[in-house]
C-alpha cells in the first residue's frame, strides 16, 4: 500500500522526545506493510526517542513500541502536530 502526501514534516524533523500524529507515507509496498505490522499506521501518536552515535538510525516509539529507523526510511513518513 502506498500513501501519497503533502509536503510537510516528516519523523527525521521530530526532536527528541517530541510527538506528533502519523499523517501518511509513500514508500515500496513491502517497506509500507511491515512499517503497518509494526504501527506506524496514519492517525496513530509517535515519538522520537534515541539515536545512535551517529544520528542513525533514531528509535520511535509507536503502539506501545520501540522501532529502531533509518533516515532514509523515515523521511519518507509525513507527520503533523
Amino acid at each position: 500500500m502506498q500513501m501519497s502526501v503533502k509536503k510537510g514534516r516528516t519523523l527525521v524533523d521530530l526532536h527528541r522526545g517530541e510527538e506528533a500524529v502519523i499523517a501518511g507515507f509513500h514508500l515500496p509496498d513491502d517497506i509500507s506493510r511491515r512499517l503497518m505490522e509494526l504501527g506506524f499506521l496514519p492517525g496513530h501518536r509517535v515519538k522520537a526517542g534515541t539515536s545512535a552515535p551517529g544520528g542513525d538510525p533514531r528509535v520511535f516509539e509507536v503502539d506501545g513500541s520501540q522501532v529502531a529507523m533509518r533516515g532514509e526510511t523515515a523521511r519518507f513518513i509525513q507527520v503533523e502536530r
